[in-house]
């Protein structure tokens, strides 16, 4: 199949679509700039790399610092320049171009909120596994959330020899015990009022669209956490003919076990791939 075939079916299905659903994954992110690793991160926590061989931010979220002032030290550093320093960008600006004149909604596992950032309607984006701007109890003893920017700012502000002031480590204002980041990391995520109306908000429009003729625009979506995405957006192809899902990955763009006829595999750059669906788009 030919790139003028392959992209031109993909702009005119995506144009003849009653809805699209957008699946998020780490791939599009790390597309846009904000990498998990790579050279930005060998830029900025270089001196996390020389004193603790941390090699990149996912398994950084995971190191065991010796203690607490110097893991929050680390993840202050990441909550800041992953969140807050980098504001939206033009590749999830672009993504917006393309769909905003549809019915459309979000599903991603990226915690960063770039879609919102970026412009995409708050009440429809679904961010499943959490928020870097957000912090929760980590027992936890209550179902709430709580916004992070000033404590995050503070700790960046004061952090000194890779501790931050021991009276900066957050605390639950409820019971008193340490907080942790609103990441699905185990069993103590918060799925607080807002994720329940996030969640039945895609579940219902999930259930409209599938009496139509939708879109599944899966962007950047691997195996990490594939029941989410990857796996169900597979699912509903299969169940719905009229559906057609297209996948743009820089790798594994094909179905991954299910014989599917209605999907558009896009083995390529993610930048690169939605700048040519901008570009036709507009053609």
């Amino acid at each position: 199949m030919s790139e003028q075939f392959l992209f031109g079916k993909a702009v005119k299905t995506i144009a003849d679509a009653t809805h699209v659903i957008i699946g998020a994954g780490a791939g599009l992110s790390e597309a846009s700039g904000i990498e998990m690793g790579g050279r930005l991160f060998h830029e900025q926590f270089r001196d996390y790399q020389q004193k603790y061989g941390i090699q990149d931010l996912y398994s950084g979220g995971f190191y065991p610092f010796p203690t607490e002032e110097e893991r929050w030290a680390f993840w202050a550093r990441h909550i800041w320049l992953s969140r807050y320093k980098v504001g939206g960008t033009p590749l999830y600006r672009d993504l917006l171009a393309l769909v905003k004149d549809k019915s459309y909604f979000v599903i991603s596992t990226n915690c960063d909120n770039q879609f919102v950032l970026s412009g995409f309607p708050e009440d429809r984006v679904f961010q499943v596994q959490g928020d870097l701007s957000e912090f929760q109890c980590s027992i936890p003893c209550h179902q709430k959330v709580y916004r992070n920017e000033d404590a995050v700012k503070r700790m960046v502000e004061t952090t000194h020899g890779f501790r931050i002031p021991s009276d900066l480590l957050p605390r639950c204002p409820v019971c008193g015990k340490p907080m942790s980041m609103h990441l699905r990391m185990d069993n103590t995520f918060v799925e607080d009022e807002t994720w329940h109306e996030r969640s039945t908000a895609y579940q219902e429009f999930l259930e409209q669209a599938m009496a139509h003729k939708p879109v599944l625009l899966e962007l950047g979506v691997g195996f990490n956490t594939p029941g989410i995405i990857r796996y169900p957006f597979e699912r509903i192809a299969a169940a719905n003919p009229d559906a057609m899902l297209i996948r743009v990955n820089q790798g594994n763009a094909g179905a991954s076990y299910i014989d599917l006829t209605n999907i558009l595999s896009i083995q390529q750059d993610l930048k690169v791939a939605i700048d040519k669906l901008k570009r036709w788009s507009a053609a």
